[in-house]
């Protein structure tokens, strides 16, 4: 899905591209069709976005338990597939606990918030995955990092293929990722609903090529 997405805004941008350069080669009687043309382009730039945005994944850290002493936080973050562009969601009550993203893996294992990245504590904090690679967050309050309220996150690539879990990892996390499921699903209706519109844009902006 991600492919065909891929290969549609591709199409888009050609398609703008072709209509840019027939504006300049087209006689003035024909501009008020070009006219129509560019702004049919502009409406597929604008698709071409949101369809971007809308397959993005929002991931609510420690799922329906949220941001919490409780949360087995390994277990939950192993059911979970996490690419660049999704995003993470921390849910809290502000003033008990805030989220403090640690500076590497040592910090990490020994909680140590001296290195911390960044701090934030509203209660409903929002992280942008926006590249490969491992990040490690903790509770900035006195004491419950080393309880466990703490999450090491690793993003993959966005075009790469999700790999399977090994049959260890998908039994250590059933009983606590029981959201995952949802979440993939909700998060794939989104990218066939977007690939559908951008699709259907792609063949109306055809059909005036051919009229």
């Amino acid at each position: 899905m991600v492919g065909t997405v891929g290969i549609s805004v591709g199409l888009s941008h050609y398609i703008c591209a072709l209509s840019i350069h027939e504006c300049y080669s087209r006689k003035p009687k024909r501009l008020k069709r070009v006219t129509m043309e560019h702004k049919v382009c502009l409406v597929l730039v604008v698709v071409a976005l949101i369809t971007k945005e809308a397959m993005a994944a929002q991931h609510v850290v420690g799922g329906s338990q949220g941001w919490e002493e409780s949360t087995d936080f390994s277990s939950w973050a192993s059911g979970q597939k996490f690419k660049v562009g999704d995003q993470l969601v921390f849910k809290y009550t502000s003033g008990l606990h805030s989220v403090v993203e640690l500076g590497g893996k040592s910090a990490y294992k020994s909680c140590d918030l001296g290195t911390a990245l960044n701090s934030m504590n509203t209660g409903n904090d929002v992280v942008k995955l926006n590249k490969p690679g491992t990040r490690y967050f903790a509770c900035g309050t006195l004491g419950h990092c080393g309880q466990g309220m703490k999450v090491k996150i690793t993003v993959e690539s966005g075009t790469a293929p999700s790999t399977p879990e090994s049959p260890s990892s998908s039994s250590s996390s059933s009983s606590s990722s029981s959201s995952s499921p949802a979440a993939s699903s909700a998060s794939a209706m989104h990218s066939y609903f977007a690939a559908f519109v951008l699709l259907t844009a792609l063949v109306a902006t055809s059909l005036l090529y051919m009229f």
